[in-house]
């Protein structure tokens, strides 16, 4: 009845996977008893759980990122601790657990530390971008945001039920399969990435939709805000590589369930297929990344240099080119697995062609900056930081290009840091820089300026420390993923790469302090005009935080800078007067997305025990949940005109109480 679920799945193997357990047990339960303690559990429910408002999705998205990436950086230091100490000696984690942590360490912050980063923003600032009071297909979102959270649920309970994968976050066969791995763990990771895979993949299809479709009367294509640009290119690529990802998870699971040998040297199986697939997906992947984060240092570079954006269109053209060429560099990831010297040449020379649309970007941005009246706020320090150490990753990337480099160090400590080089300052400094710079958009009030500049201290100071010494280790031969090693002259470098962790956890602690503090003052902080930094985009001319419908009358755009035209030519100050606005529909929330989440995820659990029953249950639930859902003709509320009247002039007469011209909606 239970599978293979029995006593032995919880983790008594190692005295600090019990720590593990009990820590996230602890966790969860205390998050359970302060919303009960302050009954706040319909709140939960009626205002957050069960939106379809696509900015408390992009928040909800942003929370369980943020949350995710304290494991991650956790996870981090206890592997660059183990490295440090382990010369001669065993170190303090058994190997079996090292191998987990490295296999969870990259899932986590690939899929649910970065994808869920990037998905928040996309939803909270696009349709305002866009001039939209909602996304295309509001009801998919959720689900969306549900079925993610599910594969995120799957791997934080691998850390009290059983255990996680060892065979890396990329789970290459033949160690992934049945043979090398017959525990649980390889499944866990498959079903994770499976059921999180389909919530991104309908995120893509959802945000194509969206930019197409709901773009404001006169935004044409060259009209849209850089961010938005990138963000329909990461949604295009998440719509055609995320499927690769989930069919190569059902061939593996069917390999190791149902023994199709589709990767295997038996009976007709090749491994270099599930390589050529992961891979097809993988390289996308960096730049659905990184791509957003292009754009958000686009809108912080104009806007904290009081300057147009440089060569904007040069800058569409770059973003679609990489976009392009990212589907054709694939191969690059396995050089030394055996391809013909023609072969890796093509790959080689195509991914050095992207270093140029890159190349193009950074200087834009930089021209961008000259004689510009810079304002030092957090945001554009992360952008200056990026652009620092960006080039670095880029040149050691052109490197890793030339197949013969790549032969010798791609298994190296060399490409850790590569990797590393790419994904923090191309991805993580850019949603900092989107998290310091929007807050005051969701919140209503700015975020504390001192602590937002230690956050960037010790991310940037850390990066440098963890991430340059591994470069050099790595070309002194250290290979990656190595749990202990005999050589002496590795361990100065690895305790400094420690050190680096340990300014890298410092500057998550900051983040965490930063929010208190800025809650603790938010009514000294608080924003009523909707636009602190004299923005120049359209999420600039919502309120703070904006009504659920955003804007009152959908704004006619006639620029780039639609804002900044707007507040150039006319007055955006004027009293709200009745009968200036129309009523508005808008979607109704829903549980329907929080139960299909919690069929997916039970399901996902019951196939990995081998609880077929369950799993059948969990399927069918999840069907007949979507099809009562797609019945319901009564999934709209219309918000009358009197009432959207109200909301707007009673926020314009807080603002002139206060003394903030209110810079909301109603005037458009």
């Amino acid at each position: 009845m239970f599978g293979r679920l029995t006593l032995e799945a919880l983790p008594f193997y190692s005295p600090i996977a019990i720590a593990g357990a009990v820590v996230t047990f602890s966790g969860f339960a205390m998050v359970v008893l302060l919303v009960s303690w302050k009954r706040q559990w319909r709140y939960l429910w009626f205002e957050w759980l069960t939106s379809v408002d696509h900015k408390r999705i992009g928040v909800m998205y942003i929370v369980l990122a943020l949350v995710m990436l304290v494991r991650g950086v956790i996870e981090a230091v206890m592997m660059r601790a183990q490295q440090a100490m382990a010369l001669n000696s065993e170190g303090y984690l058994p190997p079996e657990h090292f191998e987990q942590l490295f296999s969870t360490h990259g899932t986590i912050m690939i899929f649910f530390v970065a994808m869920p980063f990037l998905t928040g923003l996309i939803n909270v600032i696009v349709p305002q971008q866009l001039g939209a009071r909602d996304v295309a297909f509001p009801f998919m979102n959720s689900v969306s945001f549900w079925l993610t959270a599910a594969g995120a649920a799957l791997v934080a309970i691998s850390l009290v039920i059983g255990r996680f994968s060892t065979a890396g976050w990329t789970g290459y066969p033949p160690y992934s399969g049945i043979g090398y791995s017959p525990g649980v763990g390889v499944d866990y990771w498959i079903w994770a990435l499976l059921i999180s895979g389909v919530g991104s993949t309908l995120t893509g299809i959802n945000f194509i939709v969206t930019t197409l479709k709901c773009r404001a009367p006169g935004m044409s294509l060259m009209k849209m805000p850089m961010f938005v640009w990138t963000s329909f290119c990461t949604s295009i690529l998440m719509a055609f590589s995320f499927p690769a990802l989930t069919v190569v998870a059902i061939m593996l699971g069917l390999d190791r369930t149902l023994g199709m040998h589709f990767f295997t040297n038996d009976m007709g199986g090749n491994m270099m297929n599930f390589a050529n697939l992961i891979w097809i997906w993988g390289h996308p992947e960096v730049y659905i990344l990184v791509l957003p984060a292009f754009g958000v240092y686009s809108e912080v570079t104009a806007v904290f240099s009081k300057k147009r954006l440089f060569g904007y269109r040069s800058l569409v053209y770059a973003t679609a080119a990489i976009a392009l060429l990212s589907f054709t560099v694939w191969l690059h990831h396995f050089f030394t697995m055996g391809s013909s010297p023609n072969v890796n040449a093509v790959f080689g020379i195509a991914t050095m062609i992207i270093a140029v649309p890159t190349g193009v970007k950074i200087f834009d941005w930089l021209f961008t900056m000259v004689r510009g009246r810079i304002t030092f706020h957090p945001s554009l320090l992360f952008t200056i930081g990026f652009i620092l150490t960006f080039v670095i990753g880029g040149i050691t990337g052109v490197l890793m290009a030339i197949p013969p480099v790549d032969y010798l160090v791609h298994n190296t400590t060399f490409l850790v840091a590569h990797f590393h080089n790419m994904i923090i300052p191309g991805a993580l400094f850019g949603y900092f820089a989107g998290v310091q710079y929007w807050f005051p958009k969701v919140f209503g009030f700015k975020l504390n300026d001192f602590w937002g500049k230690l956050v960037f201290f010790f991310w940037f100071v850390g990066f440098y420390l963890a991430f340059m010494p591994l470069y050099a280790v790595g070309l002194l031969g250290m290979p990656r993923r190595l749990v202990s090693y005999t050589n002496p002259d590795w361990q100065p470098f690895l305790i400094t790469a420690f050190c680096g962790a340990g300014f890298i956890l410092a500057g998550l602690c900051s983040l965490f302090m930063q929010f208190y503090v800025s809650y603790r003052d938010r009514e000294n902080n608080r924003d009523l005009t909707g636009d602190p930094w004299d923005g120049r985009t359209l999420e600039w001319a919502t309120s703070s935080p904006p009504a659920p419908y955003n804007f009152a009358r959908i704004p006619a755009v006639t620029d780039v800078d639609a804002f900044w035209v707007m507040k150039q030519n006319s007055d955006l100050n004027s009293e709200p007067k009745p009968g200036h606005y129309e009523s508005i529909v808008m979607p109704k929330n829903t549980g329907a997305g929080v139960i299909i989440g919690a069929f997916s995820f039970v399901l996902g659990f019951a196939a990995i025990w081998y609880i077929w029953w369950l799993a059948a249950v969990a399927t069918l639930g999840a069907i007949a949940m979507l099809i009562i859902r797609s019945c319901n003709d009564h999934s709209e509320d219309v918000i009358s005109s009197a009432v959207v009247f109200k909301t707007e002039h009673d926020r314009w007469l807080l603002a002139q109480t206060k003394g903030q011209p209110a810079c909301d909606g109603k005037r458009l």
